[in-house]
């Protein structure tokens, strides 16, 4: 299935991913900032950025929906990715759609992760007709939980992954 989103805010372009977008995954990926609440595992190698690009692609051929890289409008720049996705593992007892982001470490803190996480919410829901989309943060990422919050996700519980304990988010389709 081709996913092609039209997906624009004040700031950001949101297109689906490519894989000459390696190098940039690299930089963002091997940061060991970037990857603190993620169970602390950089990559180390650009082979491991695109075996990362080719899940993502295949994501968009079996479930026709997948992260997407985040466009800075005003420069170019690829800054991190954001979007929606059908998620399998992180909570084994369901599927679901999963909202997320992950940004360079030099945007962190303008507001992009939000911009972008709003625009995706209203894709999923006006766009795909989800009835729901979820989110998971680990409980100690604390800007992640105020984001999620503060774009309308609402707490649904905590959960255990990695021995990590999550914040469980949800939010239904206003408009069904």
């Amino acid at each position: 299935m081709e996913i092609n989103p039209k997906i624009e805010t004040k700031r950001l372009y949101l297109r689906p991913i490519k894989e000459d977008d390696d190098k940039d995954f690299f930089e963002l990926d091997s940061n060991p900032k970037v990857h603190e609440f993620l169970g602390n595992n950089p990559v180390t190698s650009i082979e491991e950025s695109r075996g990362y690009i080719k899940s993502i692609l295949q994501q968009y051929k079996d479930y026709g929906i997948g992260r997407l890289a985040m466009i800075k409008k005003d420069t170019g720049e690829f800054i991190g990715w954001s979007g929606l996705k059908f998620e399998r593992e992180v909570r084994k007892e369901f599927d679901y759609y999963d909202l997320g982001y992950r940004l360079k470490e030099k945007f962190w803190g303008h507001g992009f992760a939000t911009e972008a996480a709003i625009a995706s919410l209203h894709y999923g829901f006006n766009d795909l007709k989800l009835k729901e989309i979820c989110a998971a943060a680990y409980a100690r990422h604390t800007v992640s939980n105020i984001i999620l919050k503060k774009i309308g996700l609402k707490p649904s519980g905590t959960f255990t992954y990695d021995n990590e304990l999550c914040n469980w988010y949800t939010l239904q389709n206003p408009t069904p």
